[in-house]
C-alpha cells in the first residue's frame, strides 16, 4: 500500500481521512526512493491531543497511527518517537520512545546529544508552537544525516497556551529564506543561529494548504546539504 492507503488504515491524519492534511501525497513523493532501503526516522509528537489541545501530559496514550505508517511502509526502518507524554508501551523492535519536554531548548540539546545514530528523516509534529519547531530544528539539526530532510507539519496552527507574542512564526521564517536566501527573526540570537546553518541548507520548500498556491503555509521540507556538494561550493 501506499502511504495515504496506510494512513487510513493507521487513522492517520497525515492522509485522507477526515479532515486530514493530504501530508502523504507529499511524504509518497520524498519517501518512495527510500522504500526499500534502510532509513532512520526522528518524528516529533506521536498522537493527537497533548498539552497543546488543554490535555495534561500524563494522559493515557494508546495508539501511535504514524508510527505505525512508517512501520509499515519501509522494509527497514528504524523510528525514534519523540513525545512530552508517555509512549514506552509500544512494543517493536525497530521503534525506541524518547521522552522531551521541547518548551526548553536545552531539553532539546540534551535530546540531540543523546540520540545514537544520524537520520534520514526528522519530522516535527508536536505541539506547532512556533518555538518548540525552531529549538527542535536549530538543536536537532546536527543529528540529520547529510542529504537528510527535516520536516515540519501544521505551519498554519499555533497552540494559545504555549505560542509566544511578536515571535516569528515558523512557515514566515522559512518562506522568506526561500525568498531572499537571508533568515529574519524577531529573536536576534535565534536569527544568528539560523544563519549559521543556513549555508548547510541546499533547499527549503514551504508547501501551501492542500497544495493550492497563495494558501496558508502548511508543510515545510528542508534538504540538508550532501557532503559531496558541500565541498564543491566550498562549505565543508
Amino acid at each position: 500500500m501506499n502511504l495515504t492507503q496506510l494512513a487510513t488504515k493507521h487513522r492517520s491524519d497525515k492522509g485522507n481521512v477526515k479532515q486530514a492534511h493530504m501530508y502523504t501525497l507529499a511524504y509518497e513523493l520524498l519517501f518512495y526512493p527510500y522504500k526499500n532501503r534502510p532509513v532512520s526516522l526522528m518524528e516529533m509528537g506521536l498522537q493527537i491531543g497533548g498539552p497543546e489541545n488543554g490535555f495534561d501530559a500524563s494522559r493515557e496514550t494508546n495508539k501511535v497511527p504514524s508510527v505505525s505508517m512508517w512501520l509499515e511502509y519501509f522494509d527497514d526502518v528504524h523510528v525514534t518517537g519523540v513525545d512530552i507524554s508517555d509512549f514506552s508501551w509500544v512494543d517493536d523492535p525497530n521503534f525506541e520512545y524518547i521522552h522531551c519536554d521541547m518548551d526548553k531548548r536545552q531539553n532539546l540539546k540534551k535530546l540531540a546529544e543523546s540520540v545514537t545514530r544520524e537520520y534520514d528523516f526528522i519530522i516535527d509534529d508536536a505541539s506547532h508552537a512556533s518555538h518548540h519547531q525552531q529549538y527542535g530544528f536549530l538543536e536537532l539539526w546536527k543529528t540529520l544525516k547529510p542529504g537528510g530532510l527535516y520536516i515540519i507539519e501544521d505551519l498554519h496552527w499555533q497552540p494559545k497556551a504555549y505560542e509566544k507574542p511578536d515571535f516569528t512564526k515558523t512557515g514566515e521564517l522559512f518562506r522568506a529564506f526561500t525568498e531572499t536566501g537571508k533568515f529574519s527573526h524577531s529573536d536576534t540570537d535565534l536569527e544568528r543561529d539560523f544563519t549559521a546553518i543556513a549555508p548547510e541548507i541546499s533547499l527549503a520548500y514551504v508547501f501551501p494548504h492542500r497544495y493550492i498556491r497563495r494558501k496558508a503555509n502548511k508543510f515545510l521540507v528542508v534538504h540538508k546539504q550532501p557532503d559531496h556538494l558541500a565541498q564543491v561550493i566550498g562549505f565543508a
